[in-house]
Protein backbone atom coordinates (compact mmCIF):
# COMPACT_ATOMS: atom_id res chain seq x y z
CA UNK A 1 0.00 0.00 0.00
CA UNK A 2 1.79 3.02 -0.96
CA UNK A 3 2.20 5.63 1.82
CA UNK A 4 1.63 9.21 1.25
CA UNK A 5 4.45 11.23 3.33
CA UNK A 6 3.70 14.79 3.38
CA UNK A 7 6.73 16.57 3.56
CA UNK A 8 6.97 20.62 4.75
CA UNK A 9 6.82 23.24 2.06
CA UNK A 10 10.13 24.41 0.53
CA UNK A 11 11.53 27.12 2.45
CA UNK A 12 13.68 29.99 1.14
CA UNK A 13 14.61 30.81 4.02
CA UNK A 14 18.76 29.62 5.11
CA UNK A 15 19.11 26.68 7.08
CA UNK A 16 22.30 28.63 8.92
CA UNK A 17 21.58 32.65 8.10
CA UNK A 18 24.68 35.02 8.45
CA UNK A 19 24.66 38.06 10.18
CA UNK A 20 23.20 41.03 8.11
CA UNK A 21 25.92 43.05 6.92
CA UNK A 22 24.83 46.94 6.27
CA UNK A 23 25.26 48.44 3.52
CA UNK A 24 27.48 50.94 2.69
CA UNK A 25 26.55 54.64 3.12
CA UNK A 26 23.41 53.02 5.26
CA UNK A 27 24.06 53.60 9.13
CA UNK A 28 21.44 53.06 12.06
CA UNK A 29 21.33 56.13 14.08
CA UNK A 30 21.59 55.43 17.56
CA UNK A 31 18.27 55.51 19.52
CA UNK A 32 18.72 58.67 22.11
CA UNK A 33 16.37 60.59 24.19
CA UNK A 34 15.09 63.88 22.27
CA UNK A 35 16.63 66.86 23.48
CA UNK A 36 14.12 69.38 25.77
CA UNK A 37 13.97 72.87 25.82
CA UNK A 38 15.21 73.30 29.23
CA UNK A 39 18.32 71.45 27.96
CA UNK A 40 18.65 73.62 24.53
CA UNK A 41 18.25 77.13 26.97
CA UNK A 42 20.70 75.46 29.43
CA UNK A 43 23.53 74.85 26.67
CA UNK A 44 22.72 78.74 25.41
CA UNK A 45 22.84 80.16 28.76
CA UNK A 46 26.50 78.48 29.54
CA UNK A 47 27.99 79.91 26.25
CA UNK A 48 26.49 83.48 26.98
CA UNK A 49 28.42 82.95 30.86
CA UNK A 50 31.76 81.93 28.54
CA UNK A 51 31.75 84.79 26.23
CA UNK A 52 30.53 87.46 28.83
CA UNK A 53 33.76 86.17 30.95
CA UNK A 54 35.64 86.32 27.96
CA UNK A 55 35.07 89.86 27.49
CA UNK A 56 34.86 90.94 31.18
CA UNK A 57 38.23 88.95 31.30
CA UNK A 58 39.68 91.07 28.46
CA UNK A 59 38.04 94.30 29.57
CA UNK A 60 40.40 94.01 33.04
CA UNK A 61 43.21 93.43 30.92
CA UNK A 62 43.42 96.58 28.93
CA UNK A 63 41.99 98.25 31.86
CA UNK A 64 45.48 97.08 33.74
CA UNK A 65 47.35 97.74 30.85
CA UNK A 66 45.99 101.35 30.15
CA UNK A 67 47.04 102.21 33.93
CA UNK A 68 50.08 100.24 33.84
CA UNK A 69 51.35 102.28 30.84
CA UNK A 70 50.05 105.55 32.40
CA UNK A 71 52.28 104.42 35.34
CA UNK A 72 55.27 104.24 33.34
CA UNK A 73 54.76 106.75 31.11
CA UNK A 74 54.59 109.29 34.02
CA UNK A 75 58.21 107.70 35.31
CA UNK A 76 60.02 106.68 32.54
CA UNK A 77 60.80 107.68 28.48
CA UNK A 78 61.32 104.63 26.35
CA UNK A 79 64.27 104.27 24.42
CA UNK A 80 62.75 102.44 21.02
CA UNK A 81 66.34 101.81 19.09
CA UNK A 82 67.71 100.76 22.02
CA UNK A 83 64.73 99.15 23.55
CA UNK A 84 65.24 100.33 27.68
CA UNK A 85 63.35 102.65 30.14
CA UNK A 86 65.81 105.70 31.12
CA UNK A 87 64.10 108.34 33.97
CA UNK A 88 61.61 110.59 32.50
CA UNK A 89 63.84 113.56 34.25
CA UNK A 90 66.18 112.75 31.81
CA UNK A 91 64.41 112.97 28.81
CA UNK A 92 65.00 116.53 26.79
CA UNK A 93 67.52 117.15 29.34
CA UNK A 94 70.05 118.37 26.81
CA UNK A 95 71.99 115.12 27.24
CA UNK A 96 71.69 112.09 24.31
CA UNK A 97 70.68 109.09 27.22
CA UNK A 98 69.32 106.98 24.17
CA UNK A 99 70.68 105.45 21.07
CA UNK A 100 70.42 108.01 18.72
CA UNK A 101 69.63 110.63 21.10
CA UNK A 102 66.07 110.38 20.42
CA UNK A 103 65.44 111.04 23.75
CA UNK A 104 66.30 114.86 22.63
CA UNK A 105 64.91 114.80 19.23
CA UNK A 106 60.87 115.52 20.27
CA UNK A 107 60.79 118.09 23.04
CA UNK A 108 59.95 121.71 23.71
CA UNK A 109 61.42 124.41 21.75
CA UNK A 110 62.28 128.13 21.87
CA UNK A 111 62.05 131.58 19.76
CA UNK A 112 62.44 134.74 19.94
CA UNK A 113 61.35 136.90 17.36
CA UNK A 114 64.02 139.66 15.92
CA UNK A 115 61.83 140.57 13.29
CA UNK A 116 58.44 142.36 12.69
CA UNK A 117 55.65 140.70 11.57
CA UNK A 118 54.40 142.03 7.93
CA UNK A 119 50.63 142.06 8.34
CA UNK A 120 48.39 142.97 10.79
CA UNK A 121 45.05 144.10 11.69
CA UNK A 122 44.43 147.59 13.71
CA UNK A 123 42.34 148.60 16.11
CA UNK A 124 38.48 147.39 16.96
CA UNK A 125 37.61 148.27 13.44
CA UNK A 126 40.06 145.43 12.25
CA UNK A 127 41.75 147.80 9.68
CA UNK A 128 44.67 145.48 7.59
CA UNK A 129 48.02 147.27 7.47
CA UNK A 130 51.20 145.94 6.10
CA UNK A 131 55.15 147.08 6.81
CA UNK A 132 58.31 147.43 5.61
CA UNK A 133 61.29 148.56 6.74
CA UNK A 134 62.05 151.87 5.22
CA UNK A 135 58.05 152.91 5.58
CA UNK A 136 56.95 151.47 8.58
CA UNK A 137 53.19 150.44 9.41
CA UNK A 138 51.21 151.41 6.57
CA UNK A 139 47.12 150.93 6.05
CA UNK A 140 45.76 149.26 3.36
CA UNK A 141 43.61 151.29 0.71
CA UNK A 142 40.57 149.49 -1.08
CA UNK A 143 42.12 150.76 -4.08
CA UNK A 144 42.03 147.54 -6.78
CA UNK A 145 41.71 145.10 -3.48
CA UNK A 146 39.93 141.52 -4.17
CA UNK A 147 38.84 138.46 -2.84
CA UNK A 148 42.36 136.73 -3.71
CA UNK A 149 43.94 139.66 -1.83
CA UNK A 150 41.41 139.14 1.05
CA UNK A 151 42.38 135.18 1.03
CA UNK A 152 46.47 136.04 0.77
CA UNK A 153 46.49 138.79 3.46
CA UNK A 154 43.98 135.99 6.02
CA UNK A 155 46.49 132.64 5.43
CA UNK A 156 48.98 135.25 6.08
CA UNK A 157 47.40 135.59 9.42
CA UNK A 158 47.25 132.28 9.72
CA UNK A 159 43.57 130.69 9.93
CA UNK A 160 41.74 131.65 6.97
CA UNK A 161 37.81 130.23 6.62
CA UNK A 162 34.79 132.41 4.68
CA UNK A 163 37.26 135.55 4.68
CA UNK A 164 35.86 138.32 4.06
CA UNK A 165 36.61 142.21 3.52
CA UNK A 166 35.06 145.35 3.62
CA UNK A 167 35.57 148.98 3.03
CA UNK A 168 36.16 152.00 5.95
CA UNK A 169 36.27 155.54 4.70
CA UNK A 170 39.08 157.25 6.01
CA UNK A 171 37.58 159.98 7.59
CA UNK A 172 35.80 157.73 9.88
CA UNK A 173 39.11 156.27 11.38
CA UNK A 174 40.08 157.32 14.63
CA UNK A 175 42.79 160.29 14.31
CA UNK A 176 45.79 158.19 14.22
CA UNK A 177 44.78 156.26 11.39
CA UNK A 178 42.89 158.96 9.06
CA UNK A 179 46.42 161.09 8.56
CA UNK A 180 47.81 157.96 6.84
CA UNK A 181 50.14 156.85 6.07
CA UNK A 182 48.74 154.98 3.35
CA UNK A 183 49.70 152.12 0.58
CA UNK A 184 47.82 150.22 -1.68
CA UNK A 185 47.98 146.82 -3.50
CA UNK A 186 49.78 147.16 -7.30
CA UNK A 187 46.76 146.08 -10.20
CA UNK A 188 47.27 142.75 -11.18
CA UNK A 189 49.66 141.17 -8.36
CA UNK A 190 46.91 138.61 -6.66
CA UNK A 191 48.99 135.82 -5.14
CA UNK A 192 52.26 137.70 -3.98
CA UNK A 193 51.91 138.22 -0.18
CA UNK A 194 50.28 141.03 0.68
CA UNK A 195 53.21 143.06 1.99
CA UNK A 196 55.20 142.56 -1.26
CA UNK A 197 51.93 143.91 -3.54
CA UNK A 198 51.75 147.24 -2.62
CA UNK A 199 52.93 150.54 -3.11
CA UNK A 200 52.70 153.38 -1.03
CA UNK A 201 49.80 156.18 -2.05
CA UNK A 202 47.00 158.25 -1.17
CA UNK A 203 43.68 156.47 -1.42
CA UNK A 204 41.99 157.03 -4.48
CA UNK A 205 39.25 155.00 -3.45
CA UNK A 206 39.05 157.27 -0.12
CA UNK A 207 38.52 153.74 2.19
CA UNK A 208 40.96 150.90 3.59
CA UNK A 209 40.12 147.69 3.84
CA UNK A 210 38.71 146.20 7.15
CA UNK A 211 39.57 142.43 7.46
CA UNK A 212 37.30 139.33 9.07
CA UNK A 213 39.12 136.30 8.02
CA UNK A 214 37.42 133.59 9.78
CA UNK A 215 34.39 132.41 11.59
CA UNK A 216 36.84 132.49 15.00
CA UNK A 217 35.19 133.75 18.59
CA UNK A 218 31.30 133.12 17.32
CA UNK A 219 28.92 131.24 19.68
CA UNK A 220 25.83 131.03 19.42
CA UNK A 221 25.02 132.47 23.57
CA UNK A 222 26.27 134.56 25.77
CA UNK A 223 33.92 130.60 36.25
CA UNK A 224 39.27 126.67 38.07
CA UNK A 225 38.11 129.13 38.68
CA UNK A 226 37.75 130.48 42.35
CA UNK A 227 34.07 131.79 42.91
CA UNK A 228 32.74 130.70 39.36
CA UNK A 229 29.99 128.90 37.97
CA UNK A 230 29.38 125.97 35.71
CA UNK A 231 30.33 127.00 32.18
CA UNK A 232 29.01 125.26 28.91
CA UNK A 233 32.20 124.27 26.38
CA UNK A 234 29.48 125.19 23.48
CA UNK A 235 29.73 128.62 24.71
CA UNK A 236 33.43 128.34 25.19
CA UNK A 237 34.49 126.03 22.57
CA UNK A 238 38.11 127.10 22.36
CA UNK A 239 38.63 125.85 25.70
CA UNK A 240 40.91 122.69 25.99
CA UNK A 241 42.36 120.64 28.58
CA UNK A 242 46.43 119.91 28.39
CA UNK A 243 46.98 116.81 29.94
CA UNK A 244 50.81 115.35 30.80
CA UNK A 245 50.98 111.44 31.73
CA UNK A 246 46.49 111.71 31.73
CA UNK A 247 46.51 114.06 33.98
CA UNK A 248 45.06 118.07 33.52
CA UNK A 249 47.99 120.45 33.57
CA UNK A 250 47.17 123.31 32.09
CA UNK A 251 44.59 125.33 29.94
CA UNK A 252 44.69 126.64 26.66
CA UNK A 253 43.28 128.48 23.75
CA UNK A 254 42.36 126.98 20.09
CA UNK A 255 43.30 130.02 18.31
CA UNK A 256 42.96 127.64 14.76
CA UNK A 257 42.10 124.02 14.08
CA UNK A 258 45.89 122.83 14.60
CA UNK A 259 47.66 126.16 16.91
CA UNK A 260 46.93 126.52 20.60
CA UNK A 261 47.93 129.30 22.87
CA UNK A 262 49.10 128.35 26.69
CA UNK A 263 51.58 129.77 29.19
CA UNK A 264 54.94 129.09 28.90
CA UNK A 265 55.62 127.74 33.01
CA UNK A 266 53.48 124.85 31.88
CA UNK A 267 56.53 123.22 30.64
CA UNK A 268 59.11 123.54 33.24
CA UNK A 269 60.85 121.24 34.72
CA UNK A 270 60.54 117.37 33.41
CA UNK A 271 57.39 118.69 31.05
CA UNK A 272 58.90 118.99 27.70
CA UNK A 273 59.04 115.40 26.22
CA UNK A 274 56.07 115.97 23.70
CA UNK A 275 54.94 112.16 23.60
CA UNK A 276 53.40 112.95 27.09
CA UNK A 277 51.29 115.38 26.08
CA UNK A 278 47.67 115.38 24.76
CA UNK A 279 45.43 118.26 24.00
CA UNK A 280 41.70 117.40 24.71
CA UNK A 281 38.71 119.43 23.23
CA UNK A 282 35.08 119.76 23.11
CA UNK A 283 34.61 118.71 26.61
CA UNK A 284 32.65 119.90 29.23
CA UNK A 285 33.40 117.73 31.95
CA UNK A 286 37.05 116.52 32.21
CA UNK A 287 37.86 113.58 30.61
CA UNK A 288 41.21 111.66 29.47
CA UNK A 289 39.89 110.25 25.93
CA UNK A 290 40.26 111.11 22.23
CA UNK A 291 43.15 113.92 23.03
CA UNK A 292 44.74 115.20 20.00
CA UNK A 293 48.85 114.55 19.87
CA UNK A 294 51.27 117.39 19.63
CA UNK A 295 54.33 117.38 17.71
CA UNK A 296 55.54 120.90 18.26
CA UNK A 297 55.61 123.21 21.72
CA UNK A 298 57.23 126.75 21.35
CA UNK A 299 58.07 128.45 24.03
CA UNK A 300 58.69 132.49 24.50
CA UNK A 301 62.16 132.78 24.26
CA UNK A 302 62.41 135.72 26.14
CA UNK A 303 60.19 134.12 28.71
CA UNK A 304 61.53 134.51 32.32
CA UNK A 305 60.31 132.36 34.68
CA UNK A 306 62.00 134.00 37.57
CA UNK A 307 60.18 137.32 36.64
CA UNK A 308 57.03 135.16 34.94
CA UNK A 309 57.85 137.71 32.15
CA UNK A 310 56.78 137.13 28.11
CA UNK A 311 54.66 133.97 29.90
CA UNK A 312 53.17 132.15 26.89
CA UNK A 313 53.65 129.48 24.69
CA UNK A 314 52.84 127.49 21.28
CA UNK A 315 51.07 124.12 20.83
CA UNK A 316 51.07 122.51 17.48
CA UNK A 317 48.53 119.61 17.06
CA UNK A 318 49.52 116.53 15.08
CA UNK A 319 46.71 116.95 12.80
CA UNK A 320 43.94 119.87 12.52
CA UNK A 321 40.83 119.27 14.99
CA UNK A 322 37.87 119.03 13.31
CA UNK A 323 35.88 122.62 14.20
CA UNK A 324 32.11 122.04 14.90
CA UNK A 325 30.08 122.26 18.45
CA UNK A 326 32.31 122.81 21.06
CA UNK A 327 35.32 123.09 18.65
CA UNK A 328 36.25 126.03 17.41
CA UNK A 329 39.12 128.63 17.77
CA UNK A 330 38.74 132.06 19.43
CA UNK A 331 40.11 135.28 17.98
CA UNK A 332 43.41 137.01 18.52
CA UNK A 333 43.06 140.69 19.31
CA UNK A 334 43.63 143.36 16.91
CA UNK A 335 46.64 145.42 17.72
CA UNK A 336 45.55 148.75 19.49
CA UNK A 337 41.73 147.23 20.59
CA UNK A 338 41.77 149.92 22.63
CA UNK A 339 40.44 147.92 26.38
CA UNK A 340 39.42 150.45 28.96
CA UNK A 341 39.79 149.73 32.53
CA UNK A 342 36.67 148.00 33.67
CA UNK A 343 35.83 146.41 30.32
CA UNK A 344 33.98 142.63 31.03
CA UNK A 345 36.26 139.49 30.95
CA UNK A 346 35.56 135.88 30.90
CA UNK A 347 38.19 133.48 32.23
CA UNK A 348 37.50 129.69 32.02
CA UNK A 349 39.31 126.06 33.13
CA UNK A 350 39.09 123.28 35.35
CA UNK A 351 41.24 124.31 37.95
CA UNK A 352 40.90 124.42 41.69
CA UNK A 353 37.63 126.24 43.14
CA UNK A 354 39.58 127.26 46.18
CA UNK A 355 43.09 127.59 47.10
CA UNK A 356 44.74 124.71 48.45
CA UNK A 357 41.91 123.01 47.39
CA UNK A 358 41.11 120.68 43.89
CA UNK A 359 40.23 120.69 40.67
CA UNK A 360 36.96 120.96 39.28
CA UNK A 361 35.64 118.28 36.92
CA UNK A 362 33.17 120.63 35.31
CA UNK A 363 34.15 123.43 33.36
CA UNK A 364 33.95 126.83 35.22
CA UNK A 365 33.49 130.54 34.29
CA UNK A 366 34.25 133.90 35.94
CA UNK A 367 33.35 136.97 34.29
CA UNK A 368 35.88 139.96 35.87
CA UNK A 369 36.69 143.23 35.17
CA UNK A 370 39.96 144.69 33.71
CA UNK A 371 41.86 146.49 36.09
CA UNK A 372 43.96 149.25 35.16
CA UNK A 373 47.69 149.14 34.67
CA UNK A 374 48.45 152.08 36.38
CA UNK A 375 46.62 150.44 39.81
CA UNK A 376 47.46 147.06 39.21
CA UNK A 377 51.29 148.08 39.38
CA UNK A 378 51.01 150.36 42.47
CA UNK A 379 52.71 149.04 45.84
CA UNK A 380 49.63 147.95 47.61
CA UNK A 381 49.04 145.58 44.20
CA UNK A 382 52.19 144.33 42.68
CA UNK A 383 53.93 146.62 42.29
CA UNK A 384 56.81 146.92 40.01
CA UNK A 385 56.50 143.31 38.98
CA UNK A 386 54.06 144.50 36.69
CA UNK A 387 55.33 144.21 33.01
CA UNK A 388 54.21 146.00 30.14
CA UNK A 389 53.67 142.28 28.92
CA UNK A 390 51.33 141.24 31.53
CA UNK A 391 47.78 142.64 32.24
CA UNK A 392 45.52 142.27 35.47
CA UNK A 393 41.83 141.49 35.79
CA UNK A 394 39.54 140.61 38.79
CA UNK A 395 37.99 142.17 41.90
CA UNK A 396 40.75 143.57 44.54
CA UNK A 397 38.36 142.27 47.04
CA UNK A 398 38.67 138.73 45.84
CA UNK A 399 36.93 136.60 46.46
CA UNK A 400 36.68 135.57 42.41
CA UNK A 401 40.19 134.73 40.55
CA UNK A 402 41.88 131.82 38.19
CA UNK A 403 43.98 129.32 40.48
CA UNK A 404 45.92 126.53 39.95
CA UNK A 405 44.94 124.55 36.80
CA UNK A 406 44.12 127.17 35.29
CA UNK A 407 47.50 128.03 34.20
CA UNK A 408 47.48 128.71 30.17
CA UNK A 409 43.60 129.31 30.09
CA UNK A 410 41.77 132.20 28.38
CA UNK A 411 40.88 135.86 29.34
CA UNK A 412 38.22 136.41 26.33
CA UNK A 413 36.25 139.52 25.79
CA UNK A 414 33.37 139.72 23.62
CA UNK A 415 32.99 142.52 20.67
CA UNK A 416 31.60 142.91 17.52
CA UNK A 417 29.86 139.89 17.94
CA UNK A 418 33.09 137.47 18.75
CA UNK A 419 35.11 136.77 21.37
CA UNK A 420 38.37 137.86 21.36
CA UNK A 421 41.64 136.49 23.70
CA UNK A 422 42.89 138.90 25.50
CA UNK A 423 45.01 137.30 28.02
CA UNK A 424 46.57 134.19 29.29
CA UNK A 425 46.62 132.95 32.67
CA UNK A 426 49.64 133.26 34.21
CA UNK A 427 50.36 134.34 37.85
CA UNK A 428 48.96 135.76 40.83
CA UNK A 429 49.76 135.39 44.70
CA UNK A 430 47.58 132.62 46.06
CA UNK A 431 43.88 132.52 44.56
CA UNK A 432 41.01 135.29 44.82
CA UNK A 433 43.19 136.75 47.78
CA UNK A 434 42.39 140.80 48.88
CA UNK A 435 44.24 143.16 46.37
CA UNK A 436 46.15 140.52 44.56
CA UNK A 437 43.84 139.47 41.36
CA UNK A 438 44.76 137.53 38.76
CA UNK A 439 47.59 138.17 35.98
CA UNK A 440 47.96 137.38 32.48
CA UNK A 441 50.12 137.42 29.67
CA UNK A 442 48.88 140.52 27.58
CA UNK A 443 48.02 138.47 24.31
CA UNK A 444 48.07 141.99 22.03
CA UNK A 445 51.80 142.84 22.94
CA UNK A 446 52.46 138.73 21.73
CA UNK A 447 51.16 138.63 18.24
CA UNK A 448 54.51 139.73 16.10
CA UNK A 449 55.57 136.60 18.19
CA UNK A 450 52.64 134.82 17.51
CA UNK A 451 51.87 135.31 13.88
CA UNK A 452 55.87 134.70 13.03
CA UNK A 453 55.70 131.44 14.85
CA UNK A 454 52.75 129.93 12.91
CA UNK A 455 54.22 131.38 9.77
CA UNK A 456 57.65 129.64 10.24
CA UNK A 457 55.96 126.25 11.45
CA UNK A 458 52.92 125.65 8.44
Amino acid sequence: MLTVINLPEESSNPLNPRQAVPRPGRHRRPMTAPKTQKDKASKTKRVLLTILTVVVLLGILVTAGYFIKQLIDRKYFFCKRSVRFIPIDKACDGNDDCSGGEDEITCVSSFTDNTTFPVRLTSSRHVLQVYSPGSGWRSVCSDDWTAQHTQTACTQLGYAYKPRSTSIPVSTLMSSLNSGPFTAVRPGITNTPVHQATIDRVCRSGSVVSLSCSDCGQVGSQDRIVGGTDALIEDYPWQVSLQQGGQHTCGGSLVSPRWVVTAAHCFIGSKKELSRWRVVSGRTYMSTLSGSYVDRVILNGNYDPALNDNDIALMRLSSPITVGVGRLPVCLPPKSFGLAAGASMVVTGWGYLAENGKVSHSLQKAHIPLIAQSICSSPRVYGSAITQKMICAGFLEGNVDACQGDSGGPLVHFSSSRWNVVGVVSWGVGCARESKPGVYCNVEEMLNWIHTVIEKNP
